[in-house]
């Protein structure tokens, strides 16, 4: 059965992580998980400094060539009346510095604190979600 409204919005703030989708110009999927913060209608999530090689990452490079993204957040249970899960899909817009990318890393850290101390030194993306999807087992 799909979520209410209230029940997206209430799975979206108390989610920790979620699975962003994103594809090279050629089509290829690339998964990776992200911390996220939804508001608005908006996906937001950074590049933080945990260890990476570069910080022009490849989801970067993806949304470069091709906007069109999609977050998946879930949850599982062995207790499968509690399974759920929520398909935001959007065009991402890459901030490197600006207006958005302060919003991104405010709103960014009213979810995660950490990033008071340790702020994300690389791009924020911000999602413009055009559609959502939703199911839960009740």
């Amino acid at each position: 059965m799909r979520l209410s409204p209230d029940g997206i919005h209430q799975r979206l703030s108390a989610a920790r992580s979620a699975t962003l989708g994103t594809t090279d110009g050629t089509g290829r999927a690339h998964l990776v998980p992200i911390v996220f913060a939804y508001r608005d209608g908006i996906v937001y999530t950074a590049i933080d400094s945990k260890p990476k090689a570069t910080l022009r990452l490849r989801r970067i490079r993806n949304i470069e060539s091709n906007p069109q993204v999609s977050v998946l957040v879930d949850h599982y249970e062995d207790d499968w009346d509690r399974l759920w899960w929520i398909r935001l899909d959007g065009t991402a817009q890459i901030a490197s510095d600006g207006p958005l990318r302060d919003t991104a890393l405010e709103t960014l850290t009213e979810k995660y604190p950490v990033y008071a101390a340790q702020p994300p030194p690389g791009p924020a993306i911000a999602i413009t979600v055009k559609r959502i999807r939703s199911w839960s087992a009740r």
